[in-house]
């Protein structure tokens, strides 16, 4: 054991996860590597959790937090401030949502908390429809809304929490129907279910489950969600604190695909937009952002330096077109990912699109998850120079891989030969 993990083991929580039987320490990165403190260097195909977005110490992000704290680090909400007032412009702008509004968190729990305070308050409910496999966050709200029992300690909640079906296509019991079949049915048990209950606050969804192992139902299903919450006025949350900012390449956010009745009402961001750095959000129309009666700050949402590297970062991410390059290389990853999976009968699927690719394992000749063999091949990756994440509803038996998406083609090429190396070695 090192003397870095036995110190981390005597100060910090148990149950703060670690991957690795021997856990790893990266000292530094560029591009599309990091490098551990022993020295070996390592293709990040996970990015710190979906977050190093475009690349690892890119200049232009790196060049503006430096101007910026060289000018002023810290002032808070209760002054203006003008890297913030300049994203959320364009944030805004980009999200799709009339007359838009911003809210700048740190984080993504953060986020869904605020979209939260704001559902409830402006339909004076507590209800909440969420999704089963759903995951949201740390916080005692976003827990209590989090449809995946890996990642929900309590049952305590502020909320009532209704689940609805649907965000697992190819799991549960309209598995074996057609898109069309599936997303009827679901529709039909959503509304069984509100013909039950008070009218909920709001739906939210996240448009491909991040933890839960990268599952997504049909496209068109929340477009038919939204046309049931309509009618009843209640509010659509799209959690994009995964999927947007072009990480599926077909669209710039997730809920695009599902767009056919409009915009969802909120969408909440954090991760990607900040390259590393702490920014999270909320976006929503005016009269839900402005329904709250009382004072609020934050002290460090909107932080000077966090916002000139979202600045820096979008402006990239746009110039260089990185979500054509997510569906590209990430159309092209998929597939080579399932002409490997063809010849071994313990992956059950590969899914996904652009970048955000899952392969679920299962032990060979079942449909029963296999945990076991998804721990053996993050560390046979990790042994030839890959990283990559795991996850999933049952069992943590899905391996996810999200590099940051201006992956070059050799660089998925090198990801996707390992990893077939590493999947080979597990019986």
């Amino acid at each position: 054991m090192s003397d870095l993990y036995a110190r981390h083991k005597a100060v910090l929580p148990d149950w703060l996860a670690l991957y690795y039987t021997d856990p790893l320490e990266i000292t530094h990165g560029e591009g599309r590597h990091v490098w551990d403190a022993d020295g070996k260097k390592y293709l990040d195909f996970f990015g710190g959790i979906l977050t190093t977005m475009t690349a690892h110490a890119l200049p232009e992000v790196t060049k503006a937090v430096s101007e910026q704290a060289g000018r002023i680090i810290h002032t808070s909400t209760l002054y203006l401030d003008r890297p913030m007032v300049e994203l959320a412009e364009r944030i805004a702008q980009l999200s799709g949502i009339p007359d838009a509004r911003v809210f700048f968190t740190t984080s993504g729990t953060e986020a869904n908390d605020t979209a939260l305070l704001l559902a409830t308050t402006y339909r004076q409910s507590n209800q909440i429809l969420a999704m089963r496999n759903s995951y949201h966050g740390r916080s005692f709200s976003a827990v209590g809304i989090t449809g995946n029992k890996g990642w929900s300690p309590t049952s305590l909640s502020p909320l009532q929490t209704l689940y609805v079906h649907g965000g697992v296509r190819t799991r549960g019991p309209y598995a074996e129907l057609s898109d069309a079949e599936f997303i009827a049915a679901c529709v039909a048990d959503l509304k069984d279910l509100l013909g039950h209950v008070r009218a909920p606050a709001a739906l939210i969804a996240e448009p491909i489950q991040g933890v839960g192992g990268f599952t997504a139902p049909p496209d068109g299903l929340y477009a038919a969600f939204r046309e049931v919450l309509q009618e009843r006025g209640i509010l659509w949350i799209a959690d994009e604190v995964q999927t947007g900012w072009g990480r599926t390449g077909d669209h710039f956010w997730g809920w695009q695909a599902h767009g056919q009745n409009g915009p969802p009402d909120m969408l909440t961001f954090a991760k990607g937009i900040g390259n590393g750095m702490s920014i999270g959000g909320v976006v929503a129309r005016a009269e839900v952002m402005n329904c709250l009666d009382s004072n609020s700050i934050s002290t460090f949402g909107g932080s000077p330096v966090t916002m000139a590297a979202g600045n820096a970062n979008l402006t990239y991410l746009l110039e260089h077109d990185l979500q054509g390059n997510a569906r590209r290389v990430g159309g092209m990853l998929i597939e080579r990912l399932r002409a490997i999976s063809a010849q071994l009968p313990g992956v059950r699927e590969i899914r996904g699109r652009g970048l955000m690719i899952g392969i679920e394992l299962v032990k060979p000749g079942t449909d029963e998850a296999d945990p076991d063999a998804a721990a053996a091949v993050l560390e046979a990756a990790r042994e030839e120079g890959l990283l990559i994440g795991k996850g999933g509803g049952h069992n943590t038996s899905v391996l996810r891989i999200a590099p940051p998406l201006s992956l070059t083609v050799a660089e998925a090429e090198e990801g996707a030969t390992i990893l077939e190396r590493a999947l080979r070695l597990v019986p």
